[in-house]
């Protein structure tokens, strides 16, 4: 099961969240505290976006583990983004370490990553792919559960008649998690779904986290919002902003010790806008 770390707000340095912190994503990747396994060591992704220079993010990804890649830890204090996602990954379902297979995945201006398993994929990805558009289905470049989940999320996000961007991504995150259930439950019947779930457009996001364990055995995400984040000396937290300072951080683990961190509640959706939290709302599905 990967880790993530998701940021938008004012621009800010990637070694803020990456390299930093006391818990940073570097530290996750080899001594993730709260996940069976602490290594996360099967690649990473960076997609970070520039809006001075285009809508579409910037990618980098590599199959070497986090904590080794000197060059992941140079463009870290270089890159400055109101908007990033970054993923390290613990591959799952016998699936490669490639990487294609890496998150975070990215079409046009939107953007996506994932921890977690789609239930039965091995069982259902021969009717995902039947399910697709030509389009969606021509985007899959890798073999991950995630990138065929991403692929149904297109195809939801492109058939939104709905004008705001914000309600075009939540309700596409709904949608395209209820056709996976379906499937599932037409194909596999009790297989369960464990999707922590990020997709933005660099201007709006959704953070997801969903499972149907009817124990409600979901794997750990945390948000932190409504502040400026600022690290100092390697010591990262949220403090008292402007007012056009706001700030919003989901993550799989904490990155830090200061108090401003809550989980996000089990079957819920995060809708993020321009570096505020707009809402938080229960997803019945």
């Amino acid at each position: 099961m990967c880790r993530f770390t998701f940021y938008m707000g004012q621009p800010i340095k990637v070694s803020s969240l990456i390299t930093e912190p006391h818990h940073s994503l570097i530290n996750q990747s080899f001594e993730s505290t709260e996940r069976e396994e602490p290594l996360n060591g099967d690649g990473f992704g960076l997609a970070w976006y520039k809006p001075q220079v285009s809508e579409e993010p910037g990618l980098f990804k590599s199959i070497t583990p986090a904590w080794s890649n000197t060059n992941l830890y140079e463009l870290c204090k270089i890159i400055e983004t109101p908007c990033v996602l970054a993923h390290v990954r613990a591959a799952t379902q016998r699936l490669a370490v490639a990487e294609n297979n890496c998150h975070p995945f990215k079409k046009g201006p939107v953007s996506f990553m994932h921890n977690g398993d789609i239930g039965g994929f091995l069982n259902i990805k021969r009717m995902i792919i039947e399910s697709l558009s030509d389009e969606a289905f021509h985007s899959i470049l890798g073999s991950t559960d995630t990138e065929h989940l991403f692929a149904i999320f297109l195809d939801e996000y492109w058939k939104q008649e709905e004008s705001d961007d914000l309600k075009r991504l939540a309700n596409a995150m709904k949608s395209s998690i209820l056709r996976v259930n379906r499937l599932i439950g037409r194909h596999c019947p009790g297989e369960f779904n464990y999707l922590n779930l990020v997709a933005t457009n660099g201007k709006s996001a959704v953070a997801a986290r969903f499972t149907t364990d009817p124990d409600l055995d979901a794997d750990t995400l945390y948000l932190s919002h409504g502040l400026k984040y600022i690290c100092e000396d390697g010591l990262c937290k949220m403090v008292e902003p402007k007012d056009y300072e706001n700030a919003v951080i989901v993550s799989s683990e904490p990155l830090s010790q200061d108090k401003s961190w809550s989980m996000i509640p089990v079957n819920h959706m995060v809708l993020i806008e321009d570096g505020h939290l707009i809402d938080q709302v229960e997803m019945v599905i």
